[in-house]
C-alpha cells in the first residue's frame, strides 16, 4: 500500500507542476490582435517591435500593424482601427491630436523619449576651416548667400533643400518655414519619395564630402551615425505664439526653431479602457534620444530589421525594461530572448 501511494505521488507531482505551469501562462486582455500604427520611419518601427515582443511573449497577446503615414494613422487610431501608436510627435500633428483628445477618442500614455530634436543641418566640413565652401553659414537667414554651394541639379540657378517626405507632418511644417524664411526664390524645396531615399542622400553626400542642407530628426540611425559630423543651423528661438501660427496658418509670415519635445505613446480610448495591464506597461515605457539613436545605428548595420534590433536592445538593457513590467512578465520575456 505504501509503495502504491509513493508511486501515485511520483506520478502526481509532475502533473501538478504541469498544471501550475499552464495556469501561469499569460492570457491577453483582448481576444484579437493588438494593432499598432506602422508609421513609416525607423524609430517607430523599432519601438513597435519592442512593444510587440513584450506583448506577445510577456502578456500572451497577438499583434499586428497597419502601415501608413502620420495623419491617416492618427485618424485611424481615433476611429478605433488602430489601438496603439508608439510615437506621437505632438507638435507636428497638433490640430489632429488635440481634436482627437477633445473628442475623447484617444489617450496619452506618457513619454516614450523626452528629448526629440528636429532641425535643418549642414555638414561641418562645409563651414569649418579657412577653405570651407560655406564658411560663415550659421543660420537659415544665411542660406540665400550660399545657394550656389547647394546647387540643385534640375534648377542650377537655385540651391536644393532636402525636406522630409510628402505626407509627413514635418514636411508641412518645413514647407511653411521655407516660405516664411523667404527661400522660395533661392532654393528648391525638394521632397524625396521615401524615408530611405532621404537618409541615403544624406549619408551618401556626407561620405563623399559633398554639399547638402537637409532636415532631419532624432532619434534616428542617421543622426546616430553622423551626429559628430553635422551642425544644426540656427533659427529664431522657439516661440509658442509663432509656432501656433506656423501650425495653423497656410502661409505664416514668420517661423521659429522646432521645440525640443517629448514624444509620447498614444492609444485608442476604448482599447485603453479594455486593457489596463497593457496600458500600465506602456505608461512605464521610456527611452532617450541617444539610447534609441544608438539602437537604430545597430539596426541600420544589421539589415534594417526592427525585430533584430528590438531583441538586441532588450538583451543589452535588461535593467531598464524589466522596470516597465511585472516580474512574471519579465521572466517570460527573458525566457523568450
Amino acid at each position: 500500500m505504501l509503495k502504491t501511494l509513493a508511486v501515485l505521488a511520483l506520478v502526481a507531482t509532475p502533473l501538478l507542476g504541469s498544471t501550475a505551469a499552464m495556469a501561469a501562462e499569460p492570457k491577453c486582455e483582448v481576444d484579437r490582435p493588438v494593432v499598432f500604427a506602422g508609421l513609416d520611419w525607423d524609430s517607430n518601427s523599432f519601438h513597435t517591435a519592442i512593444a510587440s515582443f513584450v506583448l506577445e511573449h510577456g502578456y500572451g497577446c497577438k499583434t499586428d500593424k497597419i502601415p501608413g503615414s502620420t495623419i491617416p494613422l492618427l485618424n485611424g487610431m481615433a476611429r478605433g482601427d488602430i489601438d496603439l501608436t508608439m510615437e506621437i510627435w505632438q507638435d507636428n500633428v497638433k490640430d489632429a491630436w488635440e481634436e482627437a483628445l477633445e473628442k475623447d477618442q484617444v489617450v496619452d500614455l506618457g513619454v516614450n523619449f523626452p528629448d526629440a530634436i528636429q532641425g535643418w543641418f549642414v555638414p561641418k566640413y562645409l563651414i569649418e576651416g579657412d577653405d570651407a565652401k560655406a564658411k560663415g553659414l550659421k543660420s537659415v537667414a544665411d542660406l540665400p548667400k550660399f545657394k550656389d554651394v547647394f546647387k540643385d541639379p534640375e534648377e542650377p540657378e537655385k540651391g536644393r533643400f532636402y525636406n522630409c517626405i510628402a505626407g509627413w507632418g514635418c514636411e508641412v511644417i518645413n514647407t511653411k518655414k521655407f516660405g516664411a524664411y523667404g527661400l522660395d526664390d533661392s532654393y528648391v524645396n525638394f521632397k524625396p519619395g521615401t524615408g530611405a531615399a532621404l537618409s541615403a542622400a544624406i549619408l551618401s553626400n556626407i561620405k563623399r564630402k559633398k554639399p547638402i542642407v537637409f532636415y532631419y530628426w532624432g532619434p534616428t540611425s542617421v543622426l546616430g551615425k553622423v551626429s559628430d559630423q553635422v551642425t544644426m543651423l540656427e533659427e529664431p528661438a522657439f516661440d509658442e505664439a509663432v509656432w501656433d501660427k506656423l501650425s495653423k496658418e497656410d502661409a505664416p509670415k514668420e517661423a521659429c526653431a522646432y521645440p525640443i519635445v517629448p514624444v509620447i505613446i498614444g492609444a485608442n480610448k476604448k482599447f485603453a479602457e479594455s486593457a489596463p495591464m497593457i496600458v500600465a506597461f506602456l505608461k512605464n515605457y521610456e527611452t532617450t534620444n541617444a539610447m534609441v539613436s544608438e539602437a537604430l545605428a545597430f539596426m541600420e548595420d544589421n539589415g534594417g530589421d526592427a525585430e533584430v534590433a528590438a531583441k538586441d536592445f532588450l538583451t543589452k538593457n535588461e535593467d531598464l525594461w524589466t522596470k516597465w513590467v511585472p516580474e512574471d512578465v519579465a521572466g517570460r520575456v527573458k525566457a523568450a530572448l
